[in-house]
């Protein structure tokens, strides 16, 4: 009797915790929008996997595999959180329960984001797929899609100064 009212106080969670929606769109490897119910587009971040950007190498592989493995198929997920940019991040279920963000990360297409992630099995993953030099590990020069992004903020943030000393100059030259 106990057991029948906790699933049942249970499984009202548990249904409203993985929803399903259609593959409509792959912005990259790790973001794609669902169509829900009613019409609604839901953006996701995959969660536990980082994919090259699309300025680096792999980042159009990546896209490709995910649109390969995702798109115009009804999939489930699980939202985790939020990103900085509003995304939710969420774990994507796909073809009998096979795990998007793993099945990147085992192709070779994305790195285990292990800052977010304590499933050290993608780790492992991800030791397997460089070992086998598979995907993106075929590069010798493979930089996590974290480091390029801080790098391009900081070559930004360096142009950005270079060009307000160059105002300042210009503009005592003007006095002078």
């Amino acid at each position: 009797m106990k057991r029948l009212m906790l699933m049942c106080l249970f499984s009202p969670v548990l249904m409203l915790a993985q929803t399903s929606g259609k593959v409509i769109k792959i912005s990259d490897g790790d973001t794609i929008t669902l169509l829900l119910e009613g019409n609604q587009q839901k953006k996701l971040r995959l969660a536990e996997v980082d994919c090259p950007e699309s300025g680096q190498a792999f980042g159009k592989n990546a896209k490709q595999f995910t649109s390969a493995q995702v798109f115009g198929k009804t999939v489930k997920f699980v939202e985790d959180t939020k990103d900085r940019y509003g995304r939710s991040v969420a774990k994507v279920y796909y073809d009998n329960d096979k795990y998007l963000s793993r099945e990147l990360i085992k192709a070779g297409m994305g790195w285990w984001y292990f800052s977010y992630s304590k499933d050290t099995t993608l780790g492992k993953l991800q030791e397997k797929a460089q070992a086998k030099k598979i995907g993106l590990w075929q590069d010798v020069n493979a930089m996590a899609p974290w480091e390029y992004r801080k790098m391009k903020r900081e070559a930004s943030k360096n142009k950005k100064a270079e060009a307000s000393k160059n105002e300042v100059k210009a503009k005592i030259k003007g006095v002078i």
